[in-house]
C-alpha cells in the first residue's frame, strides 16, 4: 500500500468553536513521508507544528495542539478525517489559531479532500502497530489496546440521559466505513454545559449550528440526530481524531469504555513512552489490511525494527 497526499490545495473559513470568530484552514499536498504538518500563522509569523502525543497542550472541550507560543485548537475531526480517509501527506495552514468547527462533524473535511482528489504517491505506507496488549484505566474509564491489521473500534459510552443512556458500537475503520457511518456524527453537549460556558466566555463558537444540544429530555436541534446512536458514533470519531496525535497512523483493536479527550492522550502518551514495548514499525506493501476482508491474506506486511 502507497503513501498518498491530496491532488491540489483547498482551503475554507468557518467559525472557530472557542473564539467564535471566522478562522481559515488550507490544505496543501505534501511530499511522501512529510506526514500531517500543521503551519500555524499569527503575529509570531509562522511555527511548523507536528502532530505528537507531548504537543497536545489541552484536551478542555477539544484537543489543542501547540509548541513555542503557537497553537491551534480543536484539531480532532480534521484529523480524524485524514486517518479515515487514509491521507498520509498533507500541509495544514491555519490563520486564527483554530480549525474551523463547521457542522460539529467530519463531514465538511471529507467533502473537503475527495474534492481535492487523493493521489497515490511511490513509497509504501508506514504505520505503527500494537504488538502487546494495554489495558489503561483511570477513574472507572479505560482503553484496551490490542494486536490487530487494521483499526478496529469497540466503543461503549454511558450518560445519565433519557435520549443516550448506554450506547455501544463496534466497527473496521476503512476510508469507506469512516466517511458513511462516522464523518457525519456531530458533536454534542448540554444546554446547562453550554449556558455556563458562554457565560464565562468559553466555547463562544458553540451553537446549534455546529453541535447536538440536550435539554434533560430532548434534542433542541430542529433537524434532529442523523443516527439513532449519533453520540457513541462520534466518540469514535474523537477517538481516531485524538490517536492521530501519534504522528504516524495507528493500528490495533482498542476496546474503550467512556473515554474523552484527556484519556485518549494519556494513553497515547503512555503508549508512545514505552513504544518498544507496545508497537512495532510495519510497512505496508501490495496487501491492504486496513480494507481488505478479514478472512483475505494475500501478500505480506514487512515488519521493521
Amino acid at each position: 500500500m502507497k503513501q498518498t497526499t491530496i491532488k491540489k490545495a483547498i482551503g475554507c473559513s468557518g467559525i472557530g468553536l472557542h473564539s467564535g470568530k471566522v478562522v481559515k484552514l488550507t490544505l496543501s499536498p505534501a511530499q511522501e513521508d512529510t506526514g500531517i504538518v500543521f503551519h500555524i500563522h499569527g503575529d509570531h509569523g509562522v511555527k511548523v507544528v507536528a502532530p505528537e502525543p507531548d504537543s497536545v497542550i489541552a484536551t478542555g472541550l477539544a484537543t489543542t495542539l501547540g509548541l513555542d507560543g503557537a497553537s491551534v485548537a480543536t484539531v480532532e475531526h480534521l484529523l480524524a478525517a485524514l486517518t479515515g480517509l487514509q491521507i498520509d501527506n498533507v500541509r495544514i495552514d491555519i490563520e486564527g489559531g483554530e480549525v474551523p468547527i463547521m457542522d460539529g462533524s467530519a463531514a465538511s473535511f471529507v467533502f473537503m479532500l475527495r474534492d481535492a482528489g487523493i493521489a497515490r504517491q511511490t513509497r509504501n505506507r508506514v504505520v505503527q502497530r500494537i504488538k502487546k496488549t494495554i489495558n489503561f484505566e483511570r477513574d472507572g474509564k479505560h482503553i484496551k489496546a490490542s494486536p490487530h491489521a487494521g483499526l478496529r473500534i469497540d466503543y461503549t459510552i454511558d450518560f445519565d440521559h433519557p435520549l443516550i443512556g448506554r450506547q455501544t458500537m463496534s466497527m473496521e475503520i476503512t476510508p469507506e466505513s469512516f466517511a458513511q457511518e462516522i464523518a457525519k456524527a456531530r458533536t454534542f453537549g448540554f444546554l446547562r454545559e453550554v449556558e455556563y460556558l458562554h457565560k464565562n466566555g468559553l466555547a463562544l463558537g458553540g451553537s446549534l449550528d455546529n453541535a447536538i444540544v440536550l435539554d434533560e429530555y430532548t434534542v433542541l436541534n430542529e433537524d434532529g440526530l442523523r443516527f439513532d446512536d449519533e453520540f457513541v458514533r462520534h466518540k469514535i470519531l474523537d477517538f481516531i481524531g485524538d490517536m492521530a496525535m501519534l504522528g504516524t497512523p495507528l493500528q490495533g483493536h482498542f476496546e474503550i469504555f467512556a473515554s474523552g479527550h484527556a484519556l485518549n492522550n494519556q494513553f497515547l502518551r503512555t503508549v508512545n513512552d514505552n513504544a518498544s514495548i507496545y508497537l512495532e514499525t510495519v510497512e505496508l506493501t501490495a496487501f491492504h489490511p486496513e480494507s481488505a476482508p478479514a478472512q483475505a491474506h494475500a501478500g505480506h506486511p514487512v515488519a521493521t525494527a
